[in-house]
């Protein structure tokens, strides 16, 4: 079987390219994988929601085949890359022509598409998930998001892939550490990767400062470049000039874990989600790291005694307070749950066991379609 693999590749700016990159060489070893190849027994189209994807989304319609949905939402692919009236239209094919009007008012506050629930609520999947093959996702959120546009879909379910990197050294971490100003009981508790609205920064920044105003040892790391610039002039005033508040752009691989391994704790909050699951999340959690999710079906599968889990809400503040306060006063809670969560990774999302899978559905697909 000849696998045609689509996808953004590094260096192109997108957390789908570096999961591309890691999958390729394992899928490798159980055929042959080209990349763009357009004479295959079967093609593997790898989506996310940004215009990035725009091409390999439009051969995925042409020539169906295996659709990996990194993110159980297009609505916002398709804010950037119709115009009005195609938006409009691909809105009414999904949920019916007595919904123009709210298309029409979604595509004309689409300014506020980050943080506005009701862009996440209207994923806008149908003509996808109708033509392909197979559909390919990474939690039980997104599929249940899949069959509700297409009952007949095919969807096969694949954790998220997790690729061990040589560990850095203890003495090393404690070293860089210092060198932060890090006393050996201050608590880190990191934000990873690209700052969205969704991230729910301001309500980060309210828990800390009421661990802050406690006398609690605990600073905070926000890691990664803004994904838009009114977000950027509205969050700056808030990170600058708190030496409680550590504050980096975008890292190499290296770098990122170096911090990563400095870092006590991974606060991974969504709000609103695109059912996507988090790959830094997965990678903290394989390195043995607490991870504080949102509450929600996308986190399901990892064990109840593996994370944190707040719940989205009133109680969000108070709850991720109370969670980092005593992780904070109790280290070797945060060193048990890290431990059970790398174990789970380990068994769960290996990079071979995840290939494997991959592996079966292109070949069941293959099959399916030559009947």
């Amino acid at each position: 079987m000849k696998v045609g693999f689509f996808s953004p590749m590094p260096p192109a700016p997108t957390g789908v390219a570096d999961y591309s990159a890691a999958l390729l060489p394992a899928l490798r070893k159980h055929g042959d994988v080209r990349v763009g190849e357009q004479d295959s027994d079967v093609a593997l189209y790898h989506l996310g929601n940004n215009h990035l994807h725009r091409e390999i989304y439009r051969r995925a319609l042409t020539f169906p085949g295996v659709v990996v949905l990194h993110d159980a939402a297009l609505n916002h692919f398709f804010l950037g890359t119709l115009d009005q009236a195609g938006y409009v239209e691909e809105f009414v094919f999904n949920y019916g022509e007595w919904n123009r009007g709210l298309a029409e008012d979604l595509w004309t506050n689409r300014a506020r598409s980050a943080a506005d629930p009701r862009y996440f609520e209207y994923p806008m999947l149908k003509r996808l998930v109708t033509s392909s093959r197979t559909v390919i996702v990474h939690n039980p959120a997104a599929a249940r998001i899949v069959l509700a546009h297409n009952p007949g879909a095919h969807v096969v379910e694949i954790p998220h892939l997790f690729v061990p990197t040589p560990p850095v050294a203890q003495v090393d971490t404690l070293r860089f550490r210092a060198q932060l100003g890090l006393g050996p009981r201050t608590l880190l508790a990191g934000v990873f990767g690209h700052l969205r609205e969704s991230k729910r920064l301001c309500a980060i920044l309210r828990a800390m400062d009421r661990l802050w105003k406690s006398g609690v040892d605990v600073k905070l790391l926000v890691q990664g470049a803004f994904a838009s610039s009114d977000l950027e002039r509205a969050m700056t005033p808030l990170l600058e000039n708190n030496p409680k508040i550590l504050r980096i752009g975008h890292l190499a691989e290296p770098d990122f874990w170096r911090w990563a391994s400095a870092a006590d704790v991974c606060i991974n909050l969504r709000f609103p989600t695109a059912a996507e699951t988090s790959g830094i999340a997965v990678r903290m959690m394989g390195i043995g790291k607490t991870v504080i999710f949102s509450a929600g079906e996308e986190t399901s599968r990892y064990p109840e005694n593996a994370c944190l889990r707040v719940d989205p809400g009133p109680g969000e503040e108070s709850m991720l307070a109370d969670y980092l306060g005593w992780l904070a006063a109790d280290r070797r809670a945060a060193e048990e749950i890290g431990r059970r969560a790398a174990a789970h990774i380990a068994r769960e999302h290996a990079i071979e066991h995840v290939a494997l899978k991959y592996w079966d559905a292109q070949n069941w697909s293959a099959i399916n379609t030559s009947k």
